[in-house]
């Protein structure tokens, strides 16, 4: 069945990336919540979307205690999500000002996601594939995804994969279709698409069989989920 992936926690009534949200994606339903990672000039990891803080400082030149409440560590924010999977996305853009060319990030983040989750409750992926690459060369045994927009890149992204012992690609679910889904199953890769939030859209892909839906409404997406699972269902004495 098809998992319902709260995108950055909950997206309705908090400030996304918050233990808040975290805790409040799984009351709604989530299966598993996707975050963002980012890292602090003191080197903590914390759970933070984009590189500058909304007064304009760059989370990678400001220190963990002069962060504004709210913005957990990814210490807490595992902790928040407890009940759940998570799925970390490293931030690691070669064009934004934080960029870690030697990809100590991902090193990092491997080491404590192990520390604090079992190997089957955690994913990690980045738009950076060399990132990802670091992840599989510090710790093989911690679930990878591909993460990817670009059409071209998606058409390739099963083979790419399977080739480089990645568990998951992670593509941005217009991308997606039968096609792609039954190349991925024959590749034993799996398929979680971002970020899906109209109903259409969200039963499309449950019914193709993608395997992971990450998504703003965890609510509509468990009650569509559940709708195609019992659609599918052999009816009541059809023996």
């Amino acid at each position: 069945m098809t998992l319902v992936v709260g995108h950055r926690g909950a997206s309705t009534g908090v400030r996304q990336n918050t233990a808040e949200a975290f805790r409040l994606a799984r009351r709604l339903g989530a299966d598993w919540v996707e975050l963002d990672v980012r890292r602090t000039v003191d080197g903590v990891l914390v759970a933070h979307h984009d590189a500058h803080l909304s007064d304009g400082r760059l989370i990678a030149h400001t220190s963990l205690d002069e962060l504004p409440d709210g913005i957990p560590s990814l210490a807490e924010a595992l902790e928040a999500c407890e009940g759940m999977g998570v799925l970390a996305e490293i931030k690691n853009d070669p064009n934004e000002a934080d960029y870690d060319r030697e990809n100590t990030i991902a090193t990092a983040v491997a080491g404590l996601v192990s520390a604090y989750r079992p190997y089957d409750e955690v994913m990690i992926s980045s738009f950076n594939t060399a990132t990802v690459e670091r992840i599989r060369q510090v710790d093989d045994r911690l679930p990878t995804a591909l993460l990817m927009f670009d059409p071209v890149r998606v058409q390739q992204g099963p083979e790419r994969a399977a080739a480089g012992g990645h568990t998951a690609i992670q593509p941005y679910y217009a991308t997606v279709d039968g096609a792609l889904l039954r190349r991925a199953r024959q590749a034993a890769v799996e398929v979680w698409v971002w970020t899906v939030n109209e109903a259409a859209a969200v039963e499309d892909m449950v019914r193709l069989g993608v395997d992971a839906i990450i998504t703003d409404d965890c609510p509509a997406v468990r009650e569509i989920v559940a709708r195609v699972a019992a659609d599918r269902s052999p009816a009541e004495g059809s023996q």
